[in-house]
């Protein structure tokens, strides 16, 4: 499961660019929580903390709880605005969560025992499709990462969704297809030298593979022997 985070807030009065311009000056983030089927709160936070925080780089998967006024609100980080310069935090939406919520979550993969796969130990290369995968998970069971275990796997083997025991309390957010997360590859070494034999094998040349000076000269010694001919 995903780590729990605590974040110290303060209620803010005023919306408006000015106020928030205000708040950033003073070193804090201007931030709003929604949801729950309540009216939305807005709030500051500390910078130095929330850089803090989104450094671990599972800050979008954790539920963070906001300690405001003396109470606690439970929620997830949905947004993180940044500066288009220095990418200093500038405004975050947290939503709120309900007893019982389920949320939308992107959750990344992690591939393990790759020593026990046979097509990675002849050299084979591991193609990942999905880096995250996109999942409905139940609020306080959120999956810090989804392993997937590739052994016995070979060069030319694929790991679809519908090939995973997902945790509990978490489903794919995409049901309408069974889609790829990766795929087990022949090294592109490897198969430019199969080409190579197999052409010399055949001992068929490619007109395209014969350098433009060779291709020249050949249709030059072909017209002068016409001339002779004639």
């Amino acid at each position: 499961m995903s780590d729990a985070l605590t974040l110290p807030a303060e209620t803010r009065e005023r919306a408006g660019k000015g106020a928030s311009r205000a708040l950033r000056r003073e070193g804090r983030v201007p931030a709003v929580i929604y949801g729950g089927k309540e009216e939305p709160t807005l709030i500051h936070v500390e910078a130095k903390e929330l850089v803090k925080q989104l450094g671990t780089g599972h800050f979008m998967n954790s539920i963070v709880t906001i300690e405001l006024g003396g109470k606690k609100v439970k929620t997830l980080p949905k947004d993180v605005s940044l500066h288009p310069v220095n990418d200093r935090p500038e405004h975050v939406d947290f939503f709120r969560l309900g007893k019982g919520a389920k949320v939308d979550v992107s959750v990344p993969v992690v591939f393990t025992n790759e020593e026990g796969s046979p097509g990675l130990k002849k050299g084979g290369v591991l193609n990942v499709v999905r880096h995250e995968l996109e999942l409905v998970c139940e609020a306080d069971k959120i999956p810090s990462e989804i392993e997937i275990d590739v052994t016995g796997k070979e060069v030319g083997d694929s790991i679809h969704i519908s090939e995973l025991k997902l945790p509990e309390g978490s489903e794919s957010a995409i049901t309408d297809r069974d889609f790829t997360i990766a795929t087990l590859v022949a090294p592109s070494a490897l198969k430019k030298s199969e080409g190579a034999e197999g052409e010399e094998g055949e001992g068929d040349v490619d007109p395209q593979d014969v350098p433009a000076t060779e291709q020249g000269e050949d249709e030059d010694a072909a017209q002068e022997q016409e001339d002779k001919s004639e």
